[in-house]
């Protein structure tokens, strides 16, 4: 049986990049995000691929959809929160009811996720639990009151994680992507920059995978990508 990869967040970029990539890369994948119709789509494309329709910021409804797959298809190897929410604006304009939701989704389903794998995998062994961020994990910017505080909370969450489950075999990585991804809104929004300017979702995807297969003896907490390019 081909090793559980969990993805959730898969949308139309970095989302269904990591689906392709795991699936490639050998895994029987849980594709994880709100949209079924996309989720079914990309499911006809890639064989063994598992389309599961859940908000994973509805607590009961991630973990009914985790206790499914893993009984369907036992203790994931590889998960991989790539789901977010963020909203923009400045800090007297944002309702403090968005900030819970993007923490909802942001931080709280990854509490839900380990809590619910990471047991599983030091019992079977070992495994990877790979959370993708970007630069407001750290650092608060104006008009970043809505989304910064969620990612900054998640990385610190990811590593207290990371220390507590790394000495028992399970390697938890937090991937900051510090650039603006490919995908159809952003070259829209930024019309006249050059390729180089973007990150490529496949390129994210495969740094992804090389953290969920580092050996044990070099593995990474925090891991950063960006372009050539980018100021930093």
């Amino acid at each position: 049986m081909k090793p559980l990869a969990i993805v959730t967040g898969v949308g139309p970029g970095t989302g269904a990049s990591l689906a392709r990539k795991f699936a490639a890369g050998g895994y029987r994948v849980a594709m994880l995000a709100r949209d079924a119709a996309r989720l079914d789509a990309l499911a006809d494309e890639l064989k063994d691929a598992v389309a599961v329709a859940v908000d994973v910021s509805d607590a009961k409804a991630l973990l009914a959809a985790l206790d499914d797959l893993v009984a369907r298809f036992g203790t994931p190897k590889v998960v991989v929160h790539n789901a977010v929410g963020g909203a923009f604006g400045n800090f007297l304009d944002i309702d403090p009811s968005v900030l819970e939701q993007n923490f909802a989704t942001n931080v709280v389903a990854l509490h839900h996720l380990a809590r619910a794998v990471v047991p599983k995998m030091i019992e079977a062994g070992g495994g990877s639990l790979i959370v993708t961020g970007n630069t407001s994990a750290l650092r608060g910017k104006a008009h970043f009151a809505g989304f910064a505080p969620t990612k900054a909370a998640q990385r610190i969450l990811a590593e207290a994680i990371a220390r507590e489950v790394g000495p028992k075999g399970v390697h938890v990585a937090y991937l900051v992507i510090d650039a603006v991804i490919d995908v159809p809104w952003t070259r829209e929004r930024w019309k006249d920059a050059p390729d180089d300017f973007f990150i490529a979702p496949d390129d994210i995807a495969a740094e992804v995978f090389h953290l969920a297969h580092q050996p044990k003896s070099a593995w990474s907490f925090l891991s950063e990508v960006r372009p050539f390019r980018e100021t930093w």
